[in-house]
């Protein structure tokens, strides 16, 4: 057992008295999974991130990073939670070189800030990331948990993104893999390995991005099928043509209507297609899609541009946060599969959620082959734990049978111990073991959240 009492003098010599948070009520507010940390530190540098894992590490204190707080709720049960490290402090912009389109920012930044400063560079320019709570997720906590959205059929995700990173190891070390330029890494890249990693291999406190110049159009091309079928036809056909969407995506009626979309939809299934570009290039696409779209069994059309276009991806992107349900609560589950397959899974995730009486709200990127799927009482009625866990598990079983995965990103914090929130286990996963080992020997980096309990 931790004695935090002890450390805490050296916590607030470290961050400074009004950066270290040890007061009950607030630090309730930090709390994971029912653990409330013991404290919450807040460094304003590098330097101090790195001076906070050292003393965690000589002392064994169980270390969560911390953003906004927007992915507190993915992962399995912490076991144990002494200090929560926020990186809010963290907030600069240490250099924007659009002329050469990359960007260099400290983690605790929110991708919402970044996007209005750049915005208004020059002719304009824009991070090409739309994940989950654009305005409220830190740059860290979007690359640390690979984090995406509708934008990443054209624009790819931080993966395609990041060039650099600087890190803090739970040793207290300070390391910096990558730069300014695209082709930069020999040897092993620790960039990649830190992304997706979930805060259990260091805390990321600057990232180096690739810039894209704002589109001079953007505009929704919205098309209403009375079937699953036609939607997914449709999709697969622009997949297969020249036309270069930025995003595709497939709703159910259940998830128009929770939405509640300002579009002429309700009862139906919708595909909308986002297209960016110069002005030619949009207006054609949008009148050659839209006509083929009717041709193949569209009820009709709508076309958003402005503040429409702009809410309307808003939604589609916070789909999330918009799908909590009665009293905060819900299911969230992501899953991935084979891009071919996007019409097989949703067809038998709606028949599974029918027999289990449940209503699924189903929102597929289907150029991508993700699907978020959320979860209710079918017409309000009580639905037992039984037969929610029972359909998890018949829709993870469907998105492995498609060569794909399902993690469930948000549930009740009791049922965590009986289920495996990250999917089943996977062959490399002894491969992911042995990398924290050798990052993290004293499991001190958000322990027993990750996969397979690391």
């Amino acid at each position: 057992m931790v004695r935090m009492g002890g450390l805490l003098p050296q916590l607030k010599a470290i961050v400074g008295e009004a950066n270290l948070i040890d007061d009950p009520d607030r630090l309730q507010t930090y709390g994971v999974d029912g653990k409330r940390p013991k404290a919450v530190a807040l460094p304003g540098s590098q330097e101090e991130v790195s001076k906070l894992l050292a003393l965690a590490n000589d002392h064994g204190l169980a270390v969560i990073p911390m953003g906004s707080g927007t992915k507190r709720e993915i992962g399995a049960l912490p076991k144990r939670l002494d200090l929560v490290v926020s990186t809010l402090r963290l907030n600069r912009i240490t250099d924007c070189d659009c002329d050469n389109l990359t960007l260099s920012a400290e983690g605790g930044l929110t991708l919402g800030e970044v996007q209005k400063r750049l915005a208004r560079e020059g002719r304009g320019y824009f991070l090409p990331l739309d994940p989950p709570f654009s305005e409220k997720a830190t740059l860290g906590g979007i690359v640390a948990s690979n984090a995406s959205g509708p934008g990443r059929l054209l624009y790819g995700t931080a993966r395609d993104l990041v060039i650099g990173a600087k890190a803090v190891l739970p040793n207290g070390d300070l390391v910096a893999t990558g730069g300014k330029t695209v082709k930069n890494v020999s040897g092993y890249d620790l960039c990649k390995l830190l992304i997706g990693s979930y805060g259990t291999l260091g805390i990321l406190c600057e990232i180096t991005f690739k810039l894209l110049p704002l589109p001079e159009k953007a505009a929704t091309l919205v098309l209403p099928y009375p079937g699953l079928e036609g939607a997914v036809a449709f999709s697969q056909e622009i997949l297969r043509s020249q036309y270069l969407p930025s995003s595709m995506e497939i709703l159910n009626p259940s998830a128009v209507e929770r939405l509640n979309l300002e579009v002429s939809s309700k009862g139906y299934y919708l595909l909308a297609i986002r297209l960016e570009g110069v002005v030619e290039a949009v207006e054609r696409q949008l009148s050659e899609m839209g006509e083929k779209g009717r041709q193949k069994g569209a009820i009709s059309q709508d076309v958003l541009q402005g503040e429409a276009h702009e809410a309307f991806w808003e939604a589609i992107r916070n789909f999330p946060e918009r799908m909590r349900g009665e009293g905060g609560k819900g299911i969230r589950l992501k899953s991935s599969f084979l891009i071919s397959r996007c019409g097989e899974v949703m067809a038998q995730y709606e028949r599974i959620g029918q027999d289990h009486r449940l209503n699924c709200a189903l929102l597929c990127h289907s150029g991508n082959g993700i699907l978020y799927t959320s979860v209710f009482p079918d017409g309000g009625r009580r639905v037992s734990k039984k037969a929610v866990l029972d359909a998890i598990g018949a829709f993870s079983s469907v998105a492995s049978q498609y060569e794909g995965h399902l993690v469930v990103e948000r549930c009740p914090s009791s049922w965590k111990g009986e289920i495996e929130v990250w999917g089943p286990p996977r062959s490399d996963y002894g491969i992911m073991r042995r990398l924290k080992e050798e990052f993290d020997p004293k499991g001190i980096l958000n322990p027993g959240r990750f996969i397979d309990g690391l």
